[in-house]
């Protein structure tokens, strides 16, 4: 068919032209549109990616966490397995040692040495250290008080006695006592403190009295348990620490967690040990206290304010409850050395520290001076603890009752009698003469150990122990167990104060009659210079 020049239409051509060129972009719009959504999920699946791969080692960091809470763990229990190991085999030692001596007593063996000289622990009555006067004299008139018109005994002990009984229901020692003690000596002592501490205010309200140190401990330990399940609640004790802590914590369940003094600075508490603790046991327990002797218990050094201060600001940051051992504040004894408590110091930091810090600050009568163990009287100051806690620490200690007699004694021991008192001249030479003794064997003790061949010995300037290092071969260390059988010395070992692994101390108590000390210093010289020479040979 031809086509003739008037059916071309030339409009109609450019316009399909035009239209296929739009129809192209369109398409090229479509497909590039296409390739940016390709990119942008590309993007996007990179994104994620990363994400997901963040998310990925923020688990594996999580289980990795947990893999070393597991294996710290598992190295804790094998840390404690080998000290149960130990512990086991000293008992079985001793049990043992036990043995042969009714074996050897059956064949009639005799013994190099007429007595046991026990210088293990504290009981200063029994190694002859002399009792207050005043005090038996007060407590025989509370006891039998017909007594109170006997002229023997002077006004000021009447006196004393008189205003003591009035305390008491029925005016008896025998009557039971409120669950927190008798109101007047929660007052006499809130007074005490109050004195001690240069005004530092004192609430009656918290003062808890209890038979002694470790039912406050006791009590106290109980309410910081976690109970039964994990974690479990643990505290910060110090390495070394008094040798019936680790007991009474094993009774209520809360973990130790020991930190180590600096025994080259005068068992110095470290600030950087404690960090390092803080930070290995956070896998094991949840630290909910920290321990603190002072003097201590039983390395006899004395905190000065600035090292009480440290220890009072890592508690406040770390949040733990301070449990504060202050039974010796009466012994320290060394030059240049003073007792300041951790209530005056708290309370001289100021706001943030004085009104949050949460504190129990524990005493007895079984100290350095005094010597009153068999009495059981003690108490204990509760610091920012809330009431709830005060009630439940009133029902427990209400369960056994404090004793009477110990109540009434700490009274006499934390207000003496006054120079316008007939009974003052006396009072004061017998604990100047105690607290002489004290001083006195402390330093020989000291000197006479750290000149001894493969022993040292830090100064004690406080408290009722000296603590000296062993430096010895290893296998003399069985044959050392032999020294109450060869010499008749009972002294305590390290192991029983925390220290165990190829650390090697010694416990002495020299709240001890001079002879009593000498005798057993001189015992453990020639077991000690024999072990030597046994092992040079």
């Amino acid at each position: 068919m031809r086509t003739s020049l008037q059916d071309i239409n030339p409009a109609r051509g450019v316009s399909g032209c035009n239209n296929g060129k739009e129809a192209e972009a369109e398409r090229e719009a479509e497909r590039e549109a296409e390739r940016e959504a390709e990119r942008e999920a590309e993007r996007e699946a990179e994104w994620e990616a990363e994400r997901e791969a963040e998310r990925e080692a923020e688990r594996e960091a999580e289980r990795e966490a947990e893999r070393e809470a597991e294996r710290e763990a598992e190295r804790e229990a094998e840390r404690e397995a080998e000290r149960e190991a130990e512990r086991e085999a000293e008992r079985e030692a001793e049990r043992e040692a036990e043995r042969e001596a009714e074996r050897e007593a059956e064949r009639g063996v005799p013994k190099a040495f007429t007595g046991v000289v026990d210088v293990c622990s504290l009981d200063p009555h029994r190694a002859g250290v002399q009792p207050i006067s005043f005090l038996h004299q007060v407590l025989a008139v509370c006891i039998y008080p017909e007594l109170l018109s006997d002229d023997n005994f002077a006004l000021d002990v009447c006196q004393r006695a008189q205003r003591l009984l009035q305390s008491c229901d029925g005016s008896s020692v025998g009557s039971y006592s409120p669950p927190r003690g008798l109101e007047s000596i929660q007052h006499s002592i809130a007074q005490f403190i109050t004195n001690r501490d240069s005004s530092v205010p004192t609430d009656a309200h918290n003062i808890f009295l209890a038979a002694g140190l470790q039912r406050s401990l006791m009590v106290m330990l109980g309410l910081l348990s976690s109970g039964e399940g994990e974690p479990q609640n643990g505290m910060l004790v110090p390495l070394p620490s008094p040798h019936t802590l680790a007991r009474v914590m094993g009774a209520t369940g809360v973990r130790q967690v020991p930190y180590r003094l600096r025994e080259d600075a005068g068992w110095a508490v470290d600030l950087e040990e404690l960090q390092r603790v803080i930070l290995t046991a956070r896998g094991c327990c949840r630290l909910v206290a920290m321990y603190i002797s002072n003097p201590g218990n039983p390395t006899g050094h004395v905190q000065n304010q600035k090292s009480i201060e440290e220890v009072i600001k890592f508690a406040a940051a770390e949040g733990l409850f301070l449990l504060v051992d202050e039974v010796d504040q009466h012994s320290v004894h060394g030059s240049g050395s003073t007792f300041v408590s951790y209530k005056k110091v708290l309370f001289e930091m100021g706001p943030g520290y004085w009104d949050t810090v949460e504190m129990a600050s524990l005493h007895s009568l079984s100290n350095g001076f005094m010597g009153e163990c068999g009495l059981r009287g003690g108490y204990m100051e509760l610091v920012n603890v809330d009431e709830d806690v005060k009630h439940y620490a009133a029902i427990f200690l209400g369960l056994d009752n404090s004793p009477i007699l110990g109540q009434l004694a700490l009274d006499v021991m934390l207000h003496p009698p006054q120079p316008s008192e007939p009974s003052y001249q006396v009072y004061t030479q017998e604990i100047l003469t105690n607290r002489t003794i004290l001083a006195e064997n402390a330093q020989r003790a000291r000197d006479f150990l750290d000149s001894l061949p493969g022993m040292s010995c830090q100064p004690a300037v406080g408290g009722v122990y000296v603590y000296p290092c062993l430096d010895i071969p290893g296998g003399l260390l069985e044959r050392a167990k032999e020294l109450l059988e060869e010499q008749g010395v009972c002294v305590g070992a390290g192991s029983e104060n925390g220290h165990t692994g190829g650390d090697y101390h010694l416990r002495l108590c020299v709240a001890v009659s001079r002879v009593h000390l000498e005798v057993a210093l001189e015992r453990l010289s020639s077991f000690h210079l024999r072990l030597l020479d046994s092992h040079r040979c």
